[in-house]
């Protein structure tokens, strides 16, 4: 099988998270930059890491690098590309996306626009034909300009894979999932520990969380570009990581876990959405505020997305929210409490000040992952007979 570089875009903050998942799955990385880890891989690693990773975005096949500062350059250094050993004669092939940062090029439909005109000039010199139809599999490229180096990939994954195509019910300010895996990963928490969300809206968190638990790969129910692509990612590929994600999954858990809402909508949707993820059995949900959490288990964890007062009436009912929060947790002997959210006084109602505070980029919001750790367990005796 040939040896082919990946490009895996995160969320920016957690590159690290998607690193240690790339490097679990067997892959050698070759580089990690603000928002991306690029790894090395076969034509089975597409199918591979699209079907497993958790925190990726997609998957990209990179093709090519090179500096451009005029559109000249531009399209010379495109048309330079070998295209005809990815796309076939009949391939659908167009710049889906074009982002520039600090450079000279930065007009997305321009690089669009002279992109595809070089892929179009190399494939009528390879394939000696002058139109193409353009009727086959869909081969879009996405291309990244940062201080004037090009970066150009092969989309393989398709819809973005944070779909992973159990939240069709939603409630308003949902975290992706994406976001709530790497944020779970970030957290020491383990299947054996108790977890509770208290704003679970549709429930992301603690689903991701009993997917991990349980095993279930994310990508396993969903379709990908590349499974359409005939030599690039054989059929073979895709249905040995499929069989190799049915294979892992083990639902013979006893777990706790734990989502309260004072929304009953909220709560409706998210059981719906942990059925169809197929981690129902594995997930209590019930309506219930945040003023009313109480356990009597040690050693839990809180895991969630409070209300950031986005609207201008929920921002004055934030500090009392918050303190509510604070207050709950105090009552959670030994518990580790984790809160992304926007809320710039959080530390100060919630009464303490984290021990760790991360800057993650939702979407286009800046938030903050306040990390609030309480002891770790004492370890356990090993059983001598």
């Amino acid at each position: 099988m040939r040896q082919m570089e990946l490009i895996a875009p995160c969320h920016f903050g957690l590159e690290a998270v998607l690193k240690r998942e790339i490097i679990d799955l067997g892959y050698e990385i070759s580089c990690v930059e603000d928002g991306r880890v690029t790894f090395i891989g076969d034509e089975e690693a597409i199918a591979y890491s699209n079907v497993f990773l958790r925190t990726a975005e997609r998957v990209l096949l990179k093709v090519g690098q090179f500096k451009a500062t005029t559109y000249d350059e531009l399209f010379e250094a495109t048309k330079a590309i070998p295209w005809e050993e990815y796309f076939p004669e009949d391939g659908k092939f167009w710049v889906s996306k074009a982002a520039s940062i600090k450079s000279k090029l930065f007009s997305p439909s321009d690089i669009q626009s002279i992109m595809k005109k070089a892929m179009v000039e190399r494939m009528k010199e390879k394939y000696k034909v002058s139109w193409f139809e353009e009727d086959g599999a869909s081969y879009p490229v996405r291309v990244s300009l940062l201080k004037d180096v090009v970066t150009v990939g092969i989309d393989t994954t398709g819809t973005s894979l944070h779909k992973r195509g159990y939240r069709q019910s939603q409630v308003k300010a949902p975290i992706s999932e994406t976001l709530a895996a790497s944020l779970i990963m970030l957290t020491p928490w383990h299947k054996d520990r108790i977890l509770v969300d208290p704003f679970c809206g549709s429930g992301t968190f603690l689903i991701e969380a009993a997917m991990m638990a349980a095993n279930i790969a994310p990508g396993m129910h969903r379709e990908f570009l590349a499974q359409e692509w005939k030599t690039l990612c054989p059929k073979k590929c895709w249905y040995d990581a499929m069989e190799e994600a049915q294979e892992n999954i083990n639902l013979d858990l006893d777990m706790d876990l734990q989502g309260f809402d004072i929304d009953g909508d909220a709560i409706k949707a998210a059981k719906e959405n942990a059925a169809r993820a197929g981690v129902e059995q594995l997930i209590h949900f019930q309506k219930r505020s945040v003023s009313e959490l109480n356990h009597s288990k040690k050693y839990g964890f809180i895991i969630t997305n409070p209300p950031y007062g986005e609207r201008l009436e929920e921002k004055e009912m934030l500090p009392e929210l918050y303190r509510e929060i604070g207050e709950a947790y105090k009552r959670l002997e030994d518990w580790s409490m984790y809160l992304i959210t926007s809320y710039e006084d959080t530390e100060k109602h919630v009464g303490r000040k984290a021990d760790k505070n991360r800057k993650i980029y939702n979407g286009m919001l800046k938030t903050y992952y306040y990390q609030f750790l309480g002891p770790k367990p004492p370890r356990r005796k090993p059983v001598t007979n």
